[in-house]
């Protein structure tokens, strides 16, 4: 669907933009549009960015709202390298969604430098607005601590007290593992053992075969998009869940359940920050959502929904593009929206309730994309840290 108010321009990635013109409000989307990560948010998330400007009437302060896209290819040089060209000769104002910690992390640094918002949707380690805190980043949908909290909390309460993890080898992996295995020994569990997986594995047979020989009653997979469902699917293969072990998605989201099928993802027990089906609102939005791509939104799409529209309203209040003025802002006003309900923090994380799902039998489901019965909520102040437990600096 076109705009006339909002340009995509996918050569982004290229360099092939004409310098922008004085009066305009540039917002880019970078994230993974090809990868493994492709639906989790990729062109989803693009199109959840122009509801957010439609909706606030394409226009801030008289000026023209522009989003310009790039694919980052979960590669950190890359994405760094597009945020400083967008920054430096194409006058991005923001940048938001930001999937892949590795590649959150590296432009959150390139932002505090170039004192650029960055607020980051589809990443999830919690060291965003933790010990890699800036004055100008901030974290939008969940992140490591609010999963660990919600399945891993839930899954060692109901009993499964042994884990062995599988974990994507790189940043977000490395804090999903941490942060889940905090909360499971806090609560009297055991970690017995854990291996690293390479992002975008194949075969994931050795991988499996070690989680199963460990005996451990929950096989936490700390990883993503593909790598979840591709690990999911050869671990009924081997008969994993058959063997007496349960498979633990520390980060799913309604797109990998929709990849996987209600016949092979029944019965996971995972966490989210939105549902489609949660309430009218969330309704309305969903179905506006679907017509226009054909999919129900994630978190990660709605999350970036939130993000852009929280900026906009941002630069209102701030009555500039001044880059302190509008972050200063992003931290005084309430989030409420089809995405959540929530306010930030001094470090910049948004803090809103979570909800713990169970996916449903095939038998369960009554129409499309009727997928989850939720278990419980998880309220904001206990899923996520405060800004003083952070370990972000600007909050000491």
């Amino acid at each position: 669907m076109k705009s006339g108010f909002v340009a995509l321009v996918a050569a982004a990635g290229l360099g092939l933009l004409a310098q922008p013109a004085a009066a305009q409000v540039k917002i880019g989307i970078l994230n993974d549009q090809s990868g493994v990560y492709a639906d989790y948010g990729g062109k989803y998330s693009i199109e959840a960015a122009k509801m957010a400007v439609e909706d606030f009437g394409g226009e801030v302060l008289g000026q023209k709202v522009e989003l310009v896209t790039a694919d980052h290819q979960n590669k950190p040089d890359l994405a760094t390298a597009i945020a400083r060209r967008w920054y430096d000769a194409e006058g991005v104002d923001m940048i938001t969604e930001l999937t892949t910690s590795s590649v959150a992390l590296a432009v959150q640094e390139l932002s505090k430098e170039k004192k650029k918002i960055d607020i980051v949707v589809g990443a999830a380690t919690s060291r965003i607005t933790g010990d890699a805190c800036t004055p100008y980043s901030f974290h939008w949908a969940y992140d490591t601590r609010a999963l660990a909290v919600g399945t891993g909390g839930a899954l060692v309460e109901a009993g499964g007290d042994t884990w062995f993890f599988l974990t994507a080898d790189y940043a977000f992996g490395y804090a999903l593992e941490k942060d889940t295995s905090d909360i499971v020994t806090s609560r009297g569990g055991k970690v017995v053992g854990s291996v690293r997986v390479p992002l975008n594995s194949s075969d994931f047979s050795s991988f499996l075969l070690q989680a199963q020989s460990s005996k451990a009653k929950i096989v936490g997979l700390a990883n993503a998009g593909l790598d979840t469902t591709n690990s999911i699917k050869q671990a009924a293969e081997f008969g994993i869940v058959r063997g007496g072990q349960k498979l633990a998605g520390l980060l799913m989201t309604l797109s990998e359940v929709h990849g996987l099928g209600l016949e092979a993802a029944q019965g996971l027990i995972l966490t989210e920050g939105f549902y489609w089906d949660h309430d009218d609102k969330t309704r309305a939005f969903s179905e506006r959502f679907i017509k226009r791509t054909g999919h129900m939104p994630s978190m990660i799409h709605a999350g970036t929904y939130s993000a852009v529209l929280s900026y906009l309203k941002a630069v209102k209040a701030a009555g500039a593009k001044d880059t302190e003025a509008v972050a200063a802002k992003l931290k005084e006003l309430p989030v409420d929206d089809a995405f959540a309900q929530g306010k930030v923090l001094a470090n910049g994380r948004m803090v809103h309730d979570l909800y713990l799902f169970e996916v449903k039998k095939p038998s369960e489901s009554k129409k499309p994309w009727d997928y989850y019965k939720q278990l419980a909520v998880i309220p904001g102040n206990k899923a996520f840290f405060s800004a003083k437990d952070s370990g972000c600096p600007l909050t000491k």
